[in-house]
This record gives C-alpha cells, structure tokens and sequence, in this order.
C-alpha cells in the first residue's frame, strides 16, 4: 500500500502541468518542405524610407468608394423598365417575355426551369441591361457631380 501512495504524490506529467522541461533541452528541429514559403519579414508599402521625421504617408483613397445615391437606383431601374418593355420582339417586350417566363416555370413550382426554357435567355438580358444601366447610371451621376461633364 506505501508504494500505491508514493506514486500517487508524484503523478505529475512532465510538460502538462508543471514548466520543469525548458526551451534549452528541447532541440528545435527546422521544418523545411516544398510547399512553405521562406519566413519573410512583413512590411508596409506606405511607409516612407528615412528617418521617422519626415512624415507620414497619406493615402487619398476615398473610404466611400461607392457613395450610395439611390437616386440612381430609381431612375436606372425606370430608365431600363421604361425601354425594355417597347414591344420589339415578335411584338413582345423584353420585361413582358421574362416576366411571362417567370409565371410559365413557376405553374410547375416544385420542378426548377429546365436548361433548354427561355427563361434563362430572358432572365440574363433582362438583368445584364439592368447592371448595364445602373453601372451607367452611377457612372453618369457621379461624374457630373464630380465635373467631369
């Protein structure tokens, strides 16, 4: 039983619960392969070289690149519903056509458009013209308030 109790009072792993291995003992094996890249140093390519006196580095990028006007949203999607519904094909509009395919592929809900349906044709001019003229929408808003014309 004496001999039960003294491992008892000793069970400490070594490295788990105590600090008694220490860096010095442990060997540093250095892990090279193909796949790793050198260590490299970090550095920042807005800081200036030379002494810290001479300034700091601005970037004039504007944080709101975007510059939301949802003036531009309205009057992109009139400006492109406004056209795309002229009927000019087979007597059809653009809009009345995706529109029309939209209500065809959901009378068979459950079952999704097949990839020989018209839908896909309509539905990719109807919204590439929509990205079309809300890109030249911001374009056209942004640049005049700018004064580039």
């Amino acid at each position: 039983m004496a001999t039960h109790t003294c491992f008892a009072a000793s069970s400490t792993v070594v490295g788990l619960g105590t600090s008694t291995l220490s860096r010095s003992s442990s060997k540093s094996i250095p892990l090279t392969s193909g796949f790793l890249r050198p260590h490299v140093v970090p550095r920042n390519p807005l800081r200036l070289v030379g002494p810290p006196s001479v300034g700091k580095f601005t970037c004039s990028f504007e944080r709101n690149w975007l510059r939301t006007d949802y003036n531009v949203i309205g009057f992109g999607l009139i400006g492109w519903i406004a056209p795309s519904s002229i009927p000019a094909i087979n007597g059809n509009s653009l809009t009345g056509l995706f529109f029309s395919s939209i209500g065809q592929e959901l009378s068979h809900f459950p079952t999704g458009p097949a990839l020989t349906s018209d839908f896909w044709l309509w539905m990719v001019l109807w919204h590439l013209g929509l990205f079309l003229c809300l890109t030249f929408g911001q374009i056209g808003f942004k640049g005049r308030a700018d004064g580039y014309f």
